[in-house]
């Protein structure tokens, strides 16, 4: 079992807090056995016995529930138990039951999203996109349902297959005489920890033909930055296959620059949230302006995300930003509809 119990009594919501935060801080350290390092994560769901004389079945159910609200906000969280998250848990279990079956149903497809040269309005990659048609909710955007799958796992077959089916149409695309483009897909932080991701990488380029500088893999700072050491010694062993590394998100984490000379990746993606509106404040240009001058100054590639309206494009060509993605280009398109873009793309 991996979920354990504590009683605490008469502790205060500051003393227990506390307490949370040094527990998820300890966990957040690797453990040496038998000279291998491994890391794990921690969550912990909290019930209070507000006096009016719970029993200890309830006050355990109570912190489940909390406890699966703590895995879906993400790695290394706590959280109180209130009666409004009661209704959540059941949604999220719902989804959940059903997510199990998705692959088998093959109600989980992929779509692209185009990525362009911003000198030569060319589509020099795609960034491969999952959702899922479900049969009573319809199209289901990765918000709804990622969180849930990195919390019961089910990321980890889900991920491996969104890699491989990814592999395979971008080798079908060359094989029918395509020009050649990377296709980039998103890394989990589950996937990134899983002890086989090297391995398996490896194994999905071999069977889908896919040479291995038509893939690149998109990783975020927040799970780089948690095992600094870890990290840099995974991003090198796949940089070693063939392999492309893009830093997805940047400027939004918490990276230190000295560690991200040290990050072998190719490419810094420069987030939506400075791009929206970087042509009207001067903060948001600010920080992009730097972030393109630092990776210039690195030899990375830049892509700049969520592009809307000809004054942003206009704005990172001046600033020589290599490629632009977003709705001003494409919206992410199911395989077919992109297929044709490709085509019309290589006239």
């Amino acid at each position: 079992a991996d979920e354990f119990a504590i009683a605490l009594i008469d502790y205060s919501i500051e003393k227990i807090v506390d307490q949370s935060q040094t527990l998820l801080s300890t966990f957040k350290k690797s453990f040496t056995i038998e000279d291998q390092s491994i890391r794990i994560t921690a969550s912990i769901g909290i019930s209070l016995n507000s006096g009016s004389q719970q029993d200890v079945e309830k006050l355990l159910q109570h912190a489940q529930i909390a406890l699966y609200q703590a895995k879906e906000k993400g790695r290394c969280q706590y959280q109180f138990y209130s009666p409004d998250i009661n209704a959540q848990l059941q949604e999220r279990l719902t989804l959940e039951n059903d997510l199990h079956q998705a692959l088998a149903n093959h109600e989980i497809t992929i779509y692209y999203q185009p990525l362009i040269d911003l000198k030569t309005q060319k589509i020099v990659a795609l960034e491969a996109l999952v959702r899922w048609q479900h049969p009573t909710r319809g199209l289901l955007s990765p918000t709804k349902f990622i969180p849930i799958a990195e919390a019961s796992g089910l990321i980890l077959s889900i991920g491996e297959w969104i890699l491989r089916t990814a592999c395979a149409q971008n080798h079908a695309w060359q094989t029918a005489g395509l020009p050649p483009i990377r296709m980039s897909v998103n890394l989990s932080g589950r996937q990134f920890d899983h002890p086989n991701l090297v391995q398996t990488v490896s194994q999905i380029l071999m069977e889908t033909g896919l040479a291995p500088t038509y893939l690149e893999l998109e990783v975020t700072e927040s799970f780089l930055m948690e095992d600094v050491e870890r990290s840099i010694d995974l991003l090198t062993q796949l940089k070693a296959t063939g392999i492309m590394i893009a830093l997805d998100d940047f400027g939004t984490g918490y990276s230190s620059l000295s560690y991200l000379k040290q990050f072998p990746v190719n490419m810094l993606k420069i987030d939506r949230s400075f791009i929206h509106d970087v042509a009207s404040n001067p903060n948001s240009a600010a920080v992009t302006d730097a972030i393109i001058a630092l990776a210039k100054s690195l030899n990375l590639g830049i892509t700049a995300e969520g592009i809307e309206a000809q004054e942003q494009v206009d704005y990172l060509q001046l600033r020589g930003c290599h490629e632009g993605q977003g709705f001003y280009f494409s919206r992410p398109l199911p395989v077919d509809q992109i297929t044709q873009l490709l085509i019309d793309n290589a006239a």
